[in-house]
């Protein structure tokens, strides 16, 4: 394990591993670099691995308080650390913070957003996402983390049973409070968590845009709509996969587009 120093302070924990072009990989709400390390093994045979702990995470420190900016900062160490540019992948709520950094203008080659949860343009919907982001600020603000973890999990359909074992689960109660860094990532305070058209047309670094065929019909319809509002975007559905995708599965996805010219 390894740390960089990002722009306020916060040490960024990280593993590094394999030869190649640098890959940074950033990983979704409630995940540290134990749960992306199975991803990072895999790609670590062909290329120059970065799998970091999102502040507030695992070993990396934290300083409040939150901002995105913040977290495009440690994204900028990281990337330095790797040499000065670097490609990146972003699962789910993680490639929300991706497509900001990108934004921002950092030093990246080539970009992965492997299916951001933006909602669809539903009134319903997003009334609903802010709602329950104010909730979790609020049981944040107070502590009630297991609270949080209910709350977030139970909203994207995780069984009560299992609910209950997460709720006393230490490691996921230390990453509670950070579930509501991914929901300011995803814009739910500001948009509703809709796709950050106007953001995305900014960006003009080679991105593709991953869904699951076997996925929500709304979340791959999200994958398109925002891969159309990037500069240099391209759509693709990945056959009979879900949200969570095997690395056997996932890797050739990622090398094609990652090792691919012009």
């Amino acid at each position: 394990m390894d740390k960089v120093t990002s722009a306020d302070g916060t040490a960024i924990a990280y593993d590094r591993a394999g030869e190649g072009h640098p890959v940074v990989i950033v990983g979704g709400a409630t995940c540290d670099r134990l749960i992306t390390r199975p991803l990072a093994d895999a790609l670590a045979a062909h290329f120059d691995v970065i799998n970091y702990d999102r502040r507030g995470r695992g070993d990396s420190t934290d300083t409040p308080p939150f901002a995105v900016g913040r977290e495009v900062d440690d994204l900028a160490a990281l990337i330095a650390a790797a040499g000065g540019s670097a490609h990146v992948y972003g699962h789910s709520s993680g490639a929300a913070l991706a497509l900001h950094a990108a934004a921002r203008g950092l030093p990246i080659d080539r970009l992965v957003l492997h299916e951001p949860p933006f909602n669809p343009d539903d009134a319903r919907r997003m009334a609903e996402s802010r709602r329950l982001a104010g909730e979790i600020d609020t049981a944040v603000a107070e502590g009630r983390r297991g609270d949080v973890l209910a709350m977030f999990l139970g909203g994207v359909g995780m069984p009560p049973e299992m609910l209950q074992q997460v709720r006393e689960d230490p490691r996921m109660l230390a990453l509670a409070h950070t579930v509501a860094y991914d929901l300011a990532a995803l814009g739910v305070h500001d948009r509703g968590g809709t796709v950050p058209a106007e953001l995305a047309a900014t960006v003009a670094v080679p991105t593709l845009v991953l869904a699951g065929g076997a996925s929500p019909d709304w979340m791959i319809d999200t994958a398109r709509r925002l891969a159309d509002a990037l500069r240099a975007g391209r759509h693709e559905v990945l056959d009979g996969q879900d949200h969570i995708v095997p690395p056997e599965i996932l890797v050739p996805a990622l090398r094609t587009f990652l090792q691919a010219t012009g």
